[in-house]
Protein backbone atom coordinates (compact mmCIF):
# COMPACT_ATOMS: atom_id res chain seq x y z
CA UNK A 1 0.00 0.00 0.00
CA UNK A 2 2.55 2.45 0.88
CA UNK A 3 4.15 1.75 -2.37
CA UNK A 4 1.02 2.64 -4.15
CA UNK A 5 0.60 5.82 -2.45
CA UNK A 6 4.34 6.70 -3.14
CA UNK A 7 3.62 6.01 -6.85
CA UNK A 8 0.57 8.28 -6.72
CA UNK A 9 2.79 10.34 -5.33
CA UNK A 10 5.65 10.57 -8.21
CA UNK A 11 2.68 10.71 -11.01
CA UNK A 12 1.44 14.14 -8.99
CA UNK A 13 4.98 15.82 -9.36
CA UNK A 14 5.47 14.66 -13.00
CA UNK A 15 2.80 16.17 -13.89
CA UNK A 16 3.58 19.57 -11.58
CA UNK A 17 6.51 19.58 -13.25
CA UNK A 18 5.09 19.67 -16.99
CA UNK A 19 2.84 21.73 -15.99
CA UNK A 20 5.74 24.07 -14.85
CA UNK A 21 7.61 23.40 -18.17
CA UNK A 22 4.61 24.27 -20.37
CA UNK A 23 3.94 27.67 -18.56
CA UNK A 24 7.37 28.60 -19.08
CA UNK A 25 7.28 27.49 -22.99
CA UNK A 26 4.04 29.64 -23.42
CA UNK A 27 5.89 32.46 -21.78
CA UNK A 28 9.10 32.40 -23.66
CA UNK A 29 6.80 31.39 -26.64
CA UNK A 30 5.35 34.91 -26.25
CA UNK A 31 8.03 37.03 -25.22
CA UNK A 32 9.81 36.00 -28.54
CA UNK A 33 7.10 37.89 -29.68
CA UNK A 34 6.71 40.97 -27.65
CA UNK A 35 10.65 41.29 -27.34
CA UNK A 36 11.23 40.38 -30.38
CA UNK A 37 13.89 37.89 -29.96
CA UNK A 38 14.36 34.97 -31.84
CA UNK A 39 16.42 33.60 -29.07
CA UNK A 40 13.65 33.13 -27.03
CA UNK A 41 11.94 30.46 -29.06
CA UNK A 42 15.61 28.17 -29.01
CA UNK A 43 13.99 27.77 -25.44
CA UNK A 44 10.72 26.80 -26.40
CA UNK A 45 12.15 24.25 -28.70
CA UNK A 46 14.01 22.68 -25.58
CA UNK A 47 11.42 22.72 -23.34
CA UNK A 48 9.22 20.94 -25.91
CA UNK A 49 11.57 18.03 -25.85
CA UNK A 50 11.51 17.70 -22.23
CA UNK A 51 7.44 17.93 -22.49
CA UNK A 52 7.20 15.16 -24.76
CA UNK A 53 9.72 12.86 -22.82
CA UNK A 54 7.30 13.15 -19.35
CA UNK A 55 4.36 12.86 -21.15
CA UNK A 56 5.33 9.45 -21.95
CA UNK A 57 6.72 8.77 -18.79
CA UNK A 58 3.34 10.11 -17.08
CA UNK A 59 1.46 7.70 -19.45
CA UNK A 60 3.13 4.65 -18.47
CA UNK A 61 3.57 5.16 -15.62
CA UNK A 62 -0.34 6.09 -14.86
CA UNK A 63 -1.09 2.44 -17.27
CA UNK A 64 0.76 0.66 -14.51
CA UNK A 65 -0.73 1.92 -11.68
CA UNK A 66 -3.97 1.25 -13.51
CA UNK A 67 -3.06 -2.29 -14.49
CA UNK A 68 -0.95 -3.83 -11.08
CA UNK A 69 -3.14 -1.82 -8.99
CA UNK A 70 -6.78 -1.57 -9.78
CA UNK A 71 -7.14 1.28 -7.69
CA UNK A 72 -11.21 2.33 -7.04
CA UNK A 73 -13.13 4.83 -5.81
CA UNK A 74 -10.84 8.46 -5.43
CA UNK A 75 -7.55 6.51 -6.36
CA UNK A 76 -9.12 5.68 -9.71
CA UNK A 77 -10.54 9.19 -10.20
CA UNK A 78 -7.21 10.52 -9.83
CA UNK A 79 -5.52 8.32 -11.88
CA UNK A 80 -7.90 8.87 -15.10
CA UNK A 81 -7.50 12.63 -14.58
CA UNK A 82 -3.92 12.23 -14.33
CA UNK A 83 -4.07 10.67 -18.05
CA UNK A 84 -6.21 13.12 -19.18
CA UNK A 85 -4.11 16.07 -17.75
CA UNK A 86 -0.75 14.73 -19.10
CA UNK A 87 -2.92 14.77 -22.82
CA UNK A 88 -3.54 18.64 -22.46
CA UNK A 89 -0.38 19.78 -20.94
CA UNK A 90 1.45 18.03 -24.00
CA UNK A 91 -1.53 19.83 -26.46
CA UNK A 92 -0.60 22.89 -24.70
CA UNK A 93 3.36 22.53 -25.29
CA UNK A 94 2.53 21.76 -28.97
CA UNK A 95 0.16 25.11 -29.35
CA UNK A 96 3.44 26.61 -27.28
CA UNK A 97 5.65 25.86 -29.82
CA UNK A 98 3.32 27.03 -32.76
CA UNK A 99 2.99 30.47 -31.40
CA UNK A 100 7.13 30.24 -31.26
CA UNK A 101 7.19 29.71 -34.89
CA UNK A 102 4.69 32.32 -35.64
CA UNK A 103 6.32 34.92 -33.54
CA UNK A 104 9.71 34.01 -35.18
CA UNK A 105 8.00 34.54 -38.80
CA UNK A 106 6.47 38.03 -37.48
CA UNK A 107 10.05 39.31 -35.61
CA UNK A 108 11.59 39.29 -39.87
CA UNK A 109 8.62 41.89 -40.90
CA UNK A 110 7.75 45.29 -40.47
CA UNK A 111 5.81 45.58 -36.62
CA UNK A 112 2.14 46.32 -36.96
CA UNK A 113 1.21 50.20 -36.04
CA UNK A 114 -1.96 49.08 -34.17
CA UNK A 115 -2.40 48.10 -30.07
CA UNK A 116 -2.87 44.17 -29.98
CA UNK A 117 -3.85 43.19 -26.75
CA UNK A 118 -1.98 39.73 -27.33
CA UNK A 119 0.28 40.25 -24.15
CA UNK A 120 -2.89 40.33 -21.96
CA UNK A 121 -4.76 37.37 -23.67
CA UNK A 122 -1.32 35.66 -22.73
CA UNK A 123 -1.53 36.30 -18.99
CA UNK A 124 -4.67 34.99 -18.69
CA UNK A 125 -4.18 31.89 -20.51
CA UNK A 126 -0.75 31.80 -18.39
CA UNK A 127 -2.70 32.50 -15.23
CA UNK A 128 -5.32 29.76 -16.27
CA UNK A 129 -3.14 27.26 -16.57
CA UNK A 130 -1.72 27.95 -13.14
CA UNK A 131 -4.60 27.87 -11.57
CA UNK A 132 -5.81 24.95 -12.86
CA UNK A 133 -2.79 23.34 -12.11
CA UNK A 134 -2.97 24.11 -8.24
CA UNK A 135 -6.64 23.51 -8.25
CA UNK A 136 -5.66 19.54 -9.16
CA UNK A 137 -2.73 19.73 -6.56
CA UNK A 138 -4.90 21.34 -3.59
CA UNK A 139 -8.11 19.85 -4.55
CA UNK A 140 -9.73 22.96 -4.50
CA UNK A 141 -12.82 22.89 -6.35
CA UNK A 142 -13.46 26.77 -6.03
CA UNK A 143 -10.14 27.35 -7.61
CA UNK A 144 -11.05 25.12 -10.28
CA UNK A 145 -14.42 27.21 -10.36
CA UNK A 146 -12.77 29.91 -11.10
CA UNK A 147 -10.92 29.00 -14.13
CA UNK A 148 -14.35 27.94 -15.78
CA UNK A 149 -15.31 31.73 -15.04
CA UNK A 150 -11.58 32.72 -16.43
CA UNK A 151 -12.40 30.90 -20.10
CA UNK A 152 -15.25 33.44 -21.07
CA UNK A 153 -13.24 36.52 -20.11
CA UNK A 154 -10.57 35.00 -22.75
CA UNK A 155 -12.64 33.85 -25.21
CA UNK A 156 -14.09 37.88 -25.63
CA UNK A 157 -10.62 38.99 -25.42
CA UNK A 158 -9.78 36.46 -28.53
CA UNK A 159 -12.91 38.26 -30.25
CA UNK A 160 -11.89 41.75 -29.31
CA UNK A 161 -8.11 41.12 -31.31
CA UNK A 162 -9.89 39.39 -33.68
CA UNK A 163 -11.89 41.90 -34.95
CA UNK A 164 -9.70 44.72 -34.41
CA UNK A 165 -7.16 42.67 -36.72
CA UNK A 166 -9.77 42.43 -39.47
CA UNK A 167 -10.65 45.95 -39.25
CA UNK A 168 -6.90 47.10 -39.67
CA UNK A 169 -6.18 44.44 -42.60
CA UNK A 170 -9.69 45.50 -44.02
CA UNK A 171 -8.04 49.14 -43.98
CA UNK A 172 -4.06 48.51 -45.34
CA UNK A 173 -3.74 45.18 -47.00
CA UNK A 174 0.06 45.59 -46.84
CA UNK A 175 -0.79 44.70 -43.02
CA UNK A 176 -2.66 40.92 -44.04
CA UNK A 177 0.38 38.89 -43.49
CA UNK A 178 1.46 39.78 -40.42
CA UNK A 179 -2.32 40.44 -39.03
CA UNK A 180 -3.43 36.54 -40.05
CA UNK A 181 -0.51 35.44 -38.07
CA UNK A 182 -1.30 37.49 -34.88
CA UNK A 183 -5.21 35.72 -35.43
CA UNK A 184 -3.54 32.69 -35.44
CA UNK A 185 -1.28 33.12 -32.18
CA UNK A 186 -4.46 34.74 -30.77
CA UNK A 187 -6.31 31.27 -31.63
CA UNK A 188 -3.56 29.15 -30.20
CA UNK A 189 -3.78 31.54 -26.72
CA UNK A 190 -7.77 30.69 -26.65
CA UNK A 191 -7.26 27.22 -27.60
CA UNK A 192 -4.33 27.09 -24.29
CA UNK A 193 -7.27 28.56 -21.79
CA UNK A 194 -9.74 26.13 -23.20
CA UNK A 195 -6.95 23.28 -22.22
CA UNK A 196 -6.56 24.52 -18.91
CA UNK A 197 -10.74 24.69 -18.53
CA UNK A 198 -10.39 20.86 -19.21
CA UNK A 199 -7.78 20.18 -16.37
CA UNK A 200 -10.06 22.34 -14.20
CA UNK A 201 -12.54 20.15 -15.23
CA UNK A 202 -10.97 17.19 -14.78
CA UNK A 203 -10.55 18.32 -11.36
CA UNK A 204 -13.73 19.34 -10.19
CA UNK A 205 -14.63 15.46 -11.34
CA UNK A 206 -11.78 14.35 -9.46
CA UNK A 207 -12.97 16.23 -6.06
CA UNK A 208 -16.77 16.18 -6.50
CA UNK A 209 -17.47 13.31 -8.45
CA UNK A 210 -19.34 15.37 -11.08
CA UNK A 211 -18.79 15.30 -14.72
CA UNK A 212 -19.18 19.57 -15.81
CA UNK A 213 -18.42 19.37 -19.59
CA UNK A 214 -20.89 20.57 -21.21
CA UNK A 215 -22.44 22.28 -19.24
CA UNK A 216 -23.04 25.35 -17.72
CA UNK A 217 -21.34 26.58 -14.56
CA UNK A 218 -24.35 26.10 -12.71
CA UNK A 219 -23.61 22.82 -12.33
CA UNK A 220 -20.16 23.21 -10.72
Amino acid sequence: MRHFLLELEELQQKLLEMGGLVESSIRESVLTLVERRPRRAENVWSYETRINRLEIEIDELATRLLALQQPIAGDLRFITAAIKINTDLERMGDLAVNIAQRAQDLIEKPPLQIFVDIPKLALLSQEMVRKSLDAFVLRDAELARSVLLSDDEVDRLRTSIYEELIAAMQKDPAMIVQGVDLILISRHLERIADHATNIAEDTLFLVRGVDVRHHAESSV
